[in-house]
């Protein structure tokens, strides 16, 4: 998203990167014209990226999925090597 010279200047005085705004902006709260993310947002997004994390180890562990979809419906399903012999 395009940035004022405003918000880049500020970024460069509080030592705030482009990377922690991203994540603001993806597990912050709305709050009329803010997006706020607090102590307790960030021990929320954590520990629902331990979740996935270990969704993600699981799946490594089974050789993985495979998903199929035709015009935004899912068909079918099937681990991808399943087929192997």
């Amino acid at each position: 998203m395009a940035k004022t010279r405003h918000i880049c200047k500020r970024m460069s005085q509080r030592g705030i990167t482009e990377n922690i705004l991203a994540l603001v902006e993806k597990f912050g709260v709305t709050q009329g014209d803010k997006i706020v993310l607090n102590t307790k947002g960030c021990k929320a997004a954590s520990e629902s990226l331990a979740k996935m994390k270990r969704q993600l180890d699981e799946i490594s562990e089974t050789g993985g999925y495979v998903l199929v979809k035709s015009g935004g419906v899912d068909i079918t399903t099937y681990r991808l090597n399943s087929f192997r012999m």
